[in-house]
């Protein structure tokens, strides 16, 4: 049986080793498997967003073993001369992500991103989906408990469709662009921070889309992205099983 935990960095004692194993499962496959030019050591991927500011949402199998985790944090968040992903992207600090992504850069507890959520391998279908939906779970109890109405991230667009599936009232919003690392197309995902409608019986993904991603090029201020106008209708009806 898969379950969630959730802490920041002041608690992530209180959980052994999960957070770097979240962070080893995170090289595996941003780095190792998308090549992403983001920093990142043999053993694990962190970037400037895994500060003080952020939470985490694990999700443990039966051995306590990390098969999937997200990160997330509010818009009003700041680190240095750094806020959250997609507010120094709209303010031209990444260069690989358009500032075009969103309107403009929010500023409010109301709103809080999450980045970096992903799936190991060796799970089924089934339990790919279960621990999606764990740790969306998570991000909005953790959200929902400093005060956010909203989650918003950086996505694969046909995440919104296996949120969707799931019970998550999730909408892609704005136009997609193209990933100069993997060659994939993103967008901005957003969904109100509640629980997943509960369906008898749940509709489970054949397939859940690669990475959640946001916080994706943030080590590659350099970097110009490959802008894209594709209208949904083009978009893969089935992204890679994320890993």
């Amino acid at each position: 049986m898969l379950r969630n935990i959730t802490f920041d960095l002041a608690r992530m004692h209180r959980h052994g080793s999960a957070f770097y194993e979240f962070l080893r499962l995170r090289k595996a496959f941003f780095v190792d498997q998308l090549h992403w030019d983001i920093p990142h050591n043999d053993d694990v991927e962190m970037d400037q967003y895994d500060n003080p500011s952020a939470w985490y949402s694990i999700v443990l199998d039966d051995d306590d073993v990390v098969v999937g985790g997200g990160r997330m944090m509010p818009t009003t968040a700041t680190w240095g001369s750094h806020t959250y992903m997609l507010g120094d992207a709209v303010s031209g600090k990444l260069g690989a992500i358009p500032p075009s992504i969103m309107m403009g850069p929010l500023n409010t507890p109301e709103v809080w991103e999450g980045t970096r959520v992903v799936v190991a391998d060796g799970l089924s279908a089934p339990e790919r989906a279960e621990c999606l939906s764990l740790i969306v779970s998570g991000m909005v109890d953790v959200a929902g408990r400093h005060g956010a109405r909203e989650l918003i991230c950086l996505s694969r667009p046909t995440v919104v469709r296996a949120l969707r599936q799931l019970g998550f009232p999730a909408e892609r919003r704005g136009e997609p662009y193209v990933c100069a690392d993997d060659g994939n197309t993103y967008a901005l995902l957003a969904m109100p921070a509640v629980h997943a409608e509960r369906r008898a019986p749940a509709r489970v993904p054949a397939r859940v889309p690669a990475g959640i991603h946001a916080g994706v090029h943030a080590g590659v201020p350099g970097r110009a992205p490959s802008p894209t106008h594709v209208p949904p209708a083009t978009a893969p009806v089935h992204a890679p099983s994320i890993k």
